[in-house]
């Protein structure tokens, strides 16, 4: 039996925690030997027998002491750690947005490159069974060839307030567009499933709700204090008190508190930005935006981001010369031309939700068994993120910010 991967971390945050309760539930393939994180309580939650504890990650620039370094700080801190773990020898697994500018992601795939270490970004998308499925009948030819496609991601009005209105993807300034953010997952894998790159792009979009001059007569600054909170769809307590009677300290509690009991939770409303009314907080991010794209052989596409949703799967419609699918993140319905309109349904089998909470419906899981599994044998191929496929999402990303700033279709850069 070979020895487990070594892994340090960087970053004990949600995400950080994430993918080391993979490595928990997986202990012969991988094990954690290193966390740095600035927070002592961050660290001692994901310490134990033989973890190492660093304040700051460029203590693990002393020695390589792991195999390979999970990058899961926020946006904004992505670059610099990247850059230089990557110089000192170690595989990389980053989370995603890879960085919050066009500048950052070149520095990094290229120095990635240089190392020739192998390096994957968590565009968890690629890696659940749903798109295994539906990667399978494009690539069957069941739709002939692919003329347009129609890809909703729905946010979910509960999910937006918390990380996107209250929560620290809120602001562009403190992290990275809304599209970059939450979406750069859905260019991605249209991408993937298409085998087709974005081409062009426009885009339009704005914050057309989470702002003061829509706040309701009579809302407080805070949901604890506010008279008209029990009838708000965006209350603080009916989401995470609801949320810790249903189904304990899970995320989005997990990270509003490090409590385990309602006393903690409202604590944490009380004095936290969680508890603020979402018409009274300092975001700045959009919370709609569509696009509209050409990619590559002059297929068509559109992609709409909403928060005004319930918080579900992705639903997906591909058009084909000889054949349509609609997808729901959970089955696949294909109606074939060529035999006279027949309908044909199949279903993934797993019961694994949308969200962070949920695993990201088995991408997760599917992130850190491809990771690990390229880290011990040596074979880039199991990744399905790797740093070209990466980066022509993120310029894309960057090229749909352009043209809903302007009103223009922008080309998007070849690499």
């Amino acid at each position: 039996m070979t020895e487990p991967v070594t892994l340090a971390l960087v970053g004990a945050g949600d995400r950080g925690r994430t993918y080391a309760s993979w490595v928990a539930a997986n202990p012969r393939r991988a094990r954690i030997v290193a966390v740095a994180d600035p927070l002592p309580e961050r660290r001692a939650r994901l310490g134990g027998p033989g973890v190492r504890e660093f304040s700051d990650w460029t203590e693990l620039l002393g020695e390589r002491i792991a195999d390979a370094v999970i990058v899961a700080t926020q946006d904004r801190l992505h670059a610099e750690p990247a850059v230089a773990l990557a110089e000192a020898g170690y595989h990389l697994l980053v989370e995603k947005p890879l960085a919050p500018t066009e500048e950052e992601c070149r520095r990094i795939v290229e120095s990635v490159t240089k190392a020739g270490v192998l390096f994957a970004v968590c565009h968890v998308l690629r890696y659940t069974p749903y798109t295994d499925l539906v990667k399978r009948v494009v690539d069957s030819g069941v739709l002939g060839e692919v003329m347009s496609v129609e890809h909703l991601e729905p946010v979910g009005w509960w999910h937006a307030a918390h990380s996107y209105v209250r929560g620290p993807w809120r602001s562009e300034r403190l992290a990275s567009p809304m599209l970059l953010a939450k979406s750069c997952h859905d260019l991605d894998w249209l991408g993937y499933v298409t085998g087709r790159r974005i081409a062009k792009v426009s885009s339009f979009g704005s914050l057309g709700h989470f702002r003061a001059d829509r706040r309701p007569d009579g809302a407080a600054d805070r949901c604890l204090d506010c008279s008209i909170e029990p009838g708000c769809p965006y209350s603080a307590p009916r989401l995470y008190l609801g949320t810790l009677r249903d189904r304990g300290p899970v995320w989005p509690v997990s990270v509003v508190t490090g409590g385990t009991d309602e006393a903690a939770v409202l604590e944490a409303l009380r004095t936290g930005p969680y508890g603020r009314c979402v018409y009274a907080c300092d975001n700045d991010v959009v919370d709609h935006q569509v696009l509209a794209m050409e990619l590559s052989g002059g297929v068509t596409a559109t992609f709409t981001m909403t928060a005004f949703s319930e918080q579900t799967h992705r639903q997906t419609r591909i058009f084909g010369t000889h054949g349509c699918l609609t997808g729901d993140g959970e089955k696949v319905t294909v109606v074939d031309f060529r035999a006279g309109g027949r309908r044909e349904e199949w279903s993934v089998a797993t019961d694994a939700g949308s969200n962070a909470a949920d695993g990201h419906g088995g991408g997760d899981a599917g992130l850190m068994d491809a990771f690990v599994r390229a880290v011990r044998t040596g074979d880039a191929a199991h990744v399905r993120s790797g740093p070209a496929e990466s980066l022509d999402g993120h310029l894309a990303v960057f090229a749909a910010e352009r043209a809903r700033h302007t009103g223009t279709v922008v080309t998007v850069p070849d690499k």
